[in-house]
């Protein structure tokens, strides 16, 4: 009989690098929001991969940002808190990188992992964006000389070259041990975290560049309600915090033509997610200085425990 193997996989890297793209590669579906923004992502998520005897738990992070007078907030504090915490009694790191650069954020990543014993993967994302591929080879080769890694891998995680061979690369570092999930099981997260978490994707996409990070969605209603026919609704209340005024009459749109569309968006995703025809409800609301202030955050679910 063959040994069950299971281990956590944590995947750093500083912002938007690639990270939850790849994690929603290797999972085949979608568990972590992406966006073209920087800290899209702002709380660890578990996804879980099962084949056959091996059971990937990965943990996709936050990304790892310096803390200056312009990202120093509750909120900054609190990601970077949770990406070093998922570094813990971790079996594999996957440290991503993307492409040719390297940045002094890159350089913060690679610090933290200085006490790190778990084997570390550098993976090389977005090679398929490199202008000239003559100069990966020797950068892979520089690489070398950052740290003993125990393999660096170019990948793109948006098309998924090489990501096979990169969970090939984990694989080799699962411990012996029964499996802690249940098989069919993809993640440690509730559907009511994920709708809060589609809502804010559709936001960070659309206003990425209007409105600042100081955008928060928490559900307020999370209900199921079965139909004789044609399945079961969901009747989801999302909502959206803003610091300011100026920020809620952006997200608002004229007309309400913002707020609409983000709606639309947000519910066909979560139809596609959850299997069911979706309600969504969202609202708009002003809570002055929320990113900075820890008490709020932790009511907001920004929650290390």
């Amino acid at each position: 009989m063959t040994q069950q193997t299971c281990g956590f996989v944590a995947i750093v890297g500083r912002p938007n690098v690639g990270k939850s793209t790849l994690m929603n590669r290797i999972l085949g579906q979608k568990i972590s929001i992406t966006s073209r923004r920087p800290q899209t992502t702002r709380h660890q998520i578990v996804g879980i991969k099962t084949e056959g005897e091996a059971q990937f738990i990965y943990v996709d992070t936050p990304g790892i940002h310096i803390i200056d007078k312009d990202r120093n907030r509750a909120i900054n504090r609190f990601m970077n808190q949770a990406a070093g915490q998922a570094l813990r009694d971790v079996d594999c790191v996957v440290f991503i990188i993307d492409r040719t650069r390297w940045t002094q954020e890159d350089q913060v990543v690679l610090d933290k992992l200085a006490t790190v014993k778990a084997p570390v993967v550098l993976a090389v994302n977005k090679i398929d964006w490199l202008e000239d591929k003559r100069t990966l080879l020797p950068w892979l080769e520089s690489l070398k000389e950052k740290r003993d890694f125990a393999a660096i891998l170019p990948v793109s995680a948006k098309h998924g070259t090489q990501v096979a061979e990169l969970e090939a690369e984990v694989a080799k570092h699962l411990p012996e041990s029964m499996h802690y999930y249940p098989d069919d099981q993809v993640t440690n997260r509730s559907q009511r975290f994920l709708a809060a978490e589609l809502v804010r994707e559709k936001v960070m996409r659309q206003l990425g560049d209007e409105l600042p990070y100081q955008m928060t969605v928490e559900i307020e209603e999370f209900r199921e309600q079965e139909r004789s026919r044609g399945g079961p609704v969901l009747h989801i209340s999302a909502l959206m915090l803003v610091e300011r005024p100026g920020q809620k009459k952006i997200l608002i749109g004229e007309q309400g033509e913002r707020i609409k569309k983000i709606g639309r968006e947000a519910r066909l995703e979560m139809e596609r997610a959850f299997g069911a025809k979706v309600m969504l409800n969202l609202w708009v609301k002003v809570k002055r200085g929320w990113s900075d202030d820890e008490r709020a955050l932790k009511s907001l679910g920004y929650d290390l425990d």
